[in-house]
């Protein structure tokens, strides 16, 4: 997940509308829905286990839900209710809603990671009520989107472009100045975010024998680090592809600063007319925007371009098998408000797909406690640079949008309700090195 150089920092690069929309003044059906879904919240509330949430409702009464007799991992969240409609939201947009509710500051809290991580943590009690829907208008849903058309190529650049094409001078005030905009490994507690992504680089690049003179096909550009790590650090000869405008103008002007033109060449080309034979082929977050039912093509495609003996790396962001087909049917926060297109592959989904084009995981290492430090870190330095992120042209609800999905991702990861990991896949003739194991 990475992109190019700002173009010249005005507000123009950055476009939240396409994101976001005005919600009208509450109506008189809205606030009976709003007392409707307040006492069904509350009810679910009560078989709140392992933390408590406190809540400060509009009337300022306040009431303390939750337990902690599970484990020494308490949490303790706090909500304060500015807005009738935070409750509605919920009830009827769930995951949407409570997102939908902070961007507009109907709820507020001093740590929105911590009420996160505590109904992520309560999700199984949870989901229960939502069992019956899932056992039967979930599979008549997962047969109806197979017949749908898929998602087009323009639209697939659309999606990434409303992400990616906020503007480089807006991810360059929360990213560390490798501009790298996934999860880093911290080989210390201590280690910088900057030291962090760069030994991610490293690690993924060890793992399928980045070498001098050895060639390289990443795709998904990003903002071109992982192309000049493994130009400069390994010797290796790389060709990178994004399809975000943006992220292509600053990659190229970062490679070129660099001196690294003669070993790194830029392409803004689609994933599916990439070609060519390479040693290894990499790919960061990358998958999270291709469609489900294009998996097999993708790997196809990485097959392809990839020499038989060869290896491919590939980090990607993860939910359960368990949750995955529901997952393709649902719509959350992330895919409603900051993603649009996105789709997070379970290793499951993954393992099916990269065997269909003959290709075999290896190797897999979880990641997922350093995602949620990269994103802690990165939420920090947002907002200790909120004042510099309005003059962007971006407003409250903009930032609270941003603030809310940091914080989100955060807290997913600490629960692993989501995953990341880094995965080694081998072409058909690939053979261990002795008796080699994964880097150190």
């Amino acid at each position: 997940m990475n992109g190019p150089s700002p173009t010249d920092g005005t507000p123009s690069q950055v476009r939240p509308d396409r994101l976001l929309k005005r919600t009208s003044q509450p109506s008189l059906g809205q606030n009976i829905r709003s007392s409707t879904s307040r006492k069904m919240c509350l009810s679910l509330l009560r078989a709140l286990e392992d933390g408590y949430l406190t809540i400060t409702d509009t009337d300022g009464s306040t009431t303390k839900y939750g337990s902690a007799h599970i484990s020494d991992k308490r949490l303790d969240a706090h909500v304060v209710v500015n807005d009738e409609r935070a409750w509605s939201a919920i009830g009827t947009e769930g995951a949407v809603g409570l997102g939908r509710g902070y961007i507009e500051n109907w709820w507020d809290s001093d740590d929105p990671t911590a009420v996160v991580q505590l109904l992520a943590r309560n999700m199984p009690r949870l989901d229960r009520y939502r069992k019956i829907w899932g056992n039967t208008g979930g599979r008549i849903t997962t047969a109806g989107r197979k017949v749908l058309p898929r998602i087009s190529r323009a639209k697939n650049k659309e999606d990434i472009a409303a992400h990616y094409d906020l503007g480089n001078d807006f991810f360059k005030s929360f990213l560390d100045e490798t501009l790298t905009y996934s999860s880093a490994i911290f080989p210390s507690p201590d280690a910088t975010l900057a030291d962090a992504s760069t030994f991610k680089y490293d690690r993924l690049l060890k793992k399928v024998g980045a070498a001098s003179g050895s060639t390289i096909l990443e795709i998904g550009t990003g903002w071109g680090g992982f192309a000049m790590r493994a130009a400069n650090e390994f010797g290796s000869e790389v060709t990178t592809t994004t399809v975000s405008a943006e992220q292509y103008k600053e990659a190229s002007k970062r490679i070129a600063e660099a001196g690294l033109g003669n070993k790194i060449q830029v392409l803004e080309s689609d994933w599916r007319d990439l070609g060519g034979q390479f040693d290894q082929v990499c790919s960061i977050e990358m998958i999270e925007a291709v469609e489900w039912r294009d998996y097999s093509d993708y790997f196809a495609t990485i097959r392809n371009c990839l020499k038989p003996g060869g290896l491919a790396g590939i980090q990607a962001i993860c939910v359960s098998d368990r949750r995955w087909d529901r997952m393709k049917n649902t719509k959350d926060f992330i895919r409603h408000f900051v993603f649009p297109g996105g789709m997070l592959p379970s290793v499951g989904s993954i393992s099916n797909a990269a065997a269909d084009s003959d290709l075999q995981i290896i190797d897999l290492e979880d990641i997922s406690a350093h995602y949620a430090e990269t994103l802690k870190r990165w939420r920090l330095t947002f907002d200790d640079n909120l004042e510099q992120i309005k003059q962007l042209g971006l407003d409250d609800r903009f930032c609270r949008l941003w603030r809310f999905y940091l914080a989100y991702c955060e807290a997913g990861f600490n629960e692993r309700y989501i995953t990341v990991a880094q995965l080694v896949l081998a072409g058909p003739k690939w053979q261990p090195d002795n008796l080699a194991l994964r880097p150190t």
